[in-house]
């Protein structure tokens, strides 16, 4: 007597029946889907955002360079006071070999900005004054939106020149002959307004005259608060070693160094920490979307027992059966990982936009959604398809 022997399915079938399953409950299946399609999307989108912001930095930086260094008093020693810096430091830090360019700002405390005579004294809007050099510019990187910056003649008369949050602030949309602001007291006429500078925040809150006007109209000391260098790149480190006691060589101890391209790259920093928390979240609403699609398997199972003993009586092996609804859970996933992928990728992309940064999608995390997907429809497929193989096909022609 010759034994049967049933007929082997191609892959081409088994995706074809697995399908055929999914087309049968469509909204079903968009709703599990969905869930899968926010989890990866979430975790694209959150790694999209995160490497478009570190390109932008990259992109910054080098055109900014890292080579800025600034120096500032720091306290004294005994007693806690603020210290200052001399007013030679500034000449002496040019001095050093491989500094390329310096530049200093000195704080105007007693100074406040007001954008017109009406406005209370307490609402100055935290608007700093500044007495700036005229060689700021090129050493920190600034740019003008508007006007023209200080030069030696405009810098020994009542003209300011205004970071760009200090003009929002003020309500100073435009520089020009007509536009004035109270400044300690004076008039001033606004000259320029300068674009966001990121290796100088403080500059955008600021107000900034000339030294020589500061001098003459608002009592300033003259000392330098804040000094700004640029060197060689491959000389930095050497040259921070020196700062300090070449700004004021009796105290070097009163004086801090910083480099504002390692601010800005702490706060990457900050911001890959944020991400982490994201991606956890976004792991989560996979996990959940994991759980609808073996839910949607187990009732797919249970509502088509009559189709499985059908199939069974009919030759299909218990490996066949198995197979059906592991593809069908597969392809539920896959449907939802290529949804989340995509939505990931156009999320990335306009919110890089709207910024102003590089789309930069890695591809580890559109593979690896992908393949995440795969591993959660396999785990979530897999005990449906076991269930399903294992009915006879009497129990489940005899199930109503």
């Amino acid at each position: 007597m010759n034994r049967l022997v049933p007929a082997r399915l191609r892959l081409v079938d088994v995706a074809r029946v697995g399908g055929a399953g999914l087309r049968a409950r469509p909204l079903r299946v968009f709703l599990s889907a969905l869930g899968i399609a926010i989890g990866i999307a979430a975790m694209i989108s959150v790694v999209g955002i995160s490497t478009s912001s570190r390109a932008e930095l990259e992109r910054t930086l080098d055109r900014l360079g890292t080579n800025l260094l600034t120096v500032s008093p720091g306290t004294r020693m005994f007693g806690g006071e603020a210290a200052t810096l001399p007013d030679e430091s500034v000449d002496m830090i040019g001095r050093i070999g491989p500094v390329t360019s310096v530049s200093a700002t000195g704080n105007v405390t007693d100074a406040r900005v007001y954008r017109n005579d009406h406005i209370p004294s307490g609402q100055s809007g935290g608007i700093a004054v500044r007495a700036a050099r005229v060689d700021l510019p090129a050493t920190v990187g600034a740019t003008i939106a508007s006007g023209a910056w200080l030069n030696e003649v405009t810098a020994k008369y009542p003209a300011v020149v205004l970071g760009g949050k200090a003009a929002d602030r003020l309500g100073v949309g435009a520089a020009g002959p007509d536009t004035q602001v109270l400044l300690g007291g004076e008039w001033f006429t606004v000259i320029g307004i300068l674009d966001p500078v990121p290796l100088a925040p403080e500059l955008d809150t600021s107000a900034l005259v000339g030294w020589a006007a500061a001098e003459s109209y608002l009592d300033f000391d003259g000392h330098p608060t804040t000094v700004y260098t640029r060197s060689r790149e491959e000389s930095v480190t050497a040259v921070r070693t020196v700062l300090a006691a070449t700004a004021n060589p009796e105290q070097p101890d009163e004086v801090e160094v910083s480099r504002p391209s390692d601010a800005l790259a702490a706060a990457q920093a900050t911001d890959r920490t944020f991400s982490a928390l994201l991606l956890g979240l976004g792991g989560v609403a996979l996990l959940v979307g994991g759980v609808g699609v073996a839910n949607t398997m187990v009732i797919s199972v249970l509502e088509r027992r009559a189709e499985i003993g059908l199939r069974r009586s009919l030759g299909a092996t218990r490996g066949q059966i198995r197979a059906q609804f592991l593809t069908e859970s597969q392809l539920l996933a896959g449907l939802g990982g290529a949804g989340g992928v995509l939505l990931g990728v156009a999320v990335t992309s306009v919110y890089a936009s709207s910024q102003g940064w590089p789309t930069v999608v890695p591809a580890w995390a559109t593979i690896g959604g992908v393949a995440a997907t795969l591993v959660i429809g396999a785990v979530a497929g897999l005990y449906p398809a076991i269930r399903a193989a294992r009915l006879s096909p009497t129990e489940a022609l005899a199930t109503p």
